[in-house]
């Protein structure tokens, strides 16, 4: 966790740079009718904060999508179709070994988002070689610094290029990219979307983040642990908006299993759908469909301990996934700046859903919002 304090200021960055787009768009849409100016699509402009984040964490350096506002490198578009291939042969593994031939080769001829990614870590790693020595992991936690995972993955292949080699470095950078930004976007879309379905819920967390913020522009990590009604907020949307949305398989082990009553013999894959069961009604009371955020701030210690250790949005025992302490860190500081700093205000009425497709991640489209800044009293 002490890493993790360190890629605070390029959360800020970021941040910074997303209140301003949300800026211009709420001033785009004054200065003109509003009446023909499609609302900003909100989905995607948290996919560009995404991956400029954690371009930064990764290379220390941006892809530029907050600057551009479009999908740079057709990155975005590579990567949900990946997703269609990965989900597919995910369920059914015998396709696998057809397909992925065919794929190489479409891949090979078409692949506009991954060559752009492959090529700007090898720019990034041809600039990190030209450099001085970098200051070790230790060193740089020591002074608070950030140290970008490209340095990291530097420092394992100097202790040992034989185990962790060049390909290791570039496969490891590349699999940041597309392990944090789609993550993270659709939760933080998540958040927002069951924000505006509960108005009294928004204004809530706009109170609280008044009262921690003061006159701060930025709301630091630190604080964002002690604002309790943000962090029921943020679990309770992960539980209801889970970002990945297929059930993580297991093999049963030898001589089998017994789960809830029903006996599995070895070699069976089990899983569920965390959509399914963030919505037991057993674990997280009878409203288990509702959004309420309140039931995190329960009193009953046995009841909370039970819903934290059955909340699975990022996974659970050896698998949980390993990025998610930067996933809250972006979502903490994020979300409470922006119901801080800006009105919103959802153009479906509250019966109309939002459009989402699931490909492994459970991502929305189409989810248009007006922004403008908020006028305080």
């Amino acid at each position: 966790m002490s890493s993790l304090v360190t890629y605070e200021a390029y959360v800020d960055e970021c941040a910074d740079l997303f209140a301003l787009r949300l800026t211009e768009l709420g001033e785009a849409a004054e200065s003109s009718n509003e009446e023909h100016l499609p609302p900003p699509d909100i989905g995607h402009w948290f996919q560009c904060f995404a991956f400029d984040v954690i371009g930064l964490i990764t290379y220390s350096r941006r892809f530029g999508f907050l600057d551009r506002g479009d999908d740079v490198g057709d990155m975005i578009r590579t990567i949900d179709k990946e997703m269609v291939y990965f989900t597919l042969t995910g369920v059914y593994h015998s396709l696998h070994k057809l397909l992925f031939p065919i794929r190489n080769r479409i891949a090979g001829s078409k692949g506009t988002g991954r060559t752009y990614l492959l090529n700007f870590t090898k720019e990034c790693i041809a600039e990190h070689q030209s450099r001085p020595a970098a200051a070790s992991t230790e060193q740089a936690e020591a002074a608070r610094a950030p140290m970008d995972f490209l340095s990291k993955f530097f420092q394992k292949h100097a202790k040992d290029p034989a185990r962790f080699t060049m390909y290791h470095v570039l496969a490891g950078c590349a699999s940041n990219i597309v392990a944090g930004s789609d993550t993270t976007a659709t939760s933080l879309s998540g958040i927002l979307y069951h924000l505006l379905k509960a108005p009294g819920t928004f204004a809530r967390l706009r109170a609280e983040a008044d009262q921690v913020s003061g006159q701060a522009r930025h709301i630091s990590w630190a604080q964002t642990q002690k604002m309790t009604y943000l962090q029921a907020v943020i679990k309770e949307a992960l539980r209801l908006h889970t970002a990945v949305a297929l059930p993580m398989d297991r093999v049963v082990p030898t001589g089998g299993v017994e789960i809830d009553g029903n006996f599995f013999p070895e070699g069976t894959l089990v899983g569920i759908n965390p959509w399914v069961y963030h919505r037991n009604t057993a674990i997280f009371g009878p409203d288990a469909h509702a959004f309420n955020p309140d039931r995190w701030l329960t009193t009953d210690a046995g009841r909370l301990s039970s819903m934290n250790k059955n909340l699975i949005s990022f996974g659970a025992g050896a698998r949980t996934c390993i990025g998610r302490h930067i996933a809250h860190l972006q979502m903490a500081k994020l979300i409470p700046r922006i119901v801080r700093d800006f009105d919103f205000s959802d153009i479906n009425s509250p019966s109309k859903e939002w459009s989402t497709a699931n490909y492994f991640f459970l991502k929305p489209s189409n989810f248009r919002v007006r922004v403008k800044s908020r006028t305080k009293d």
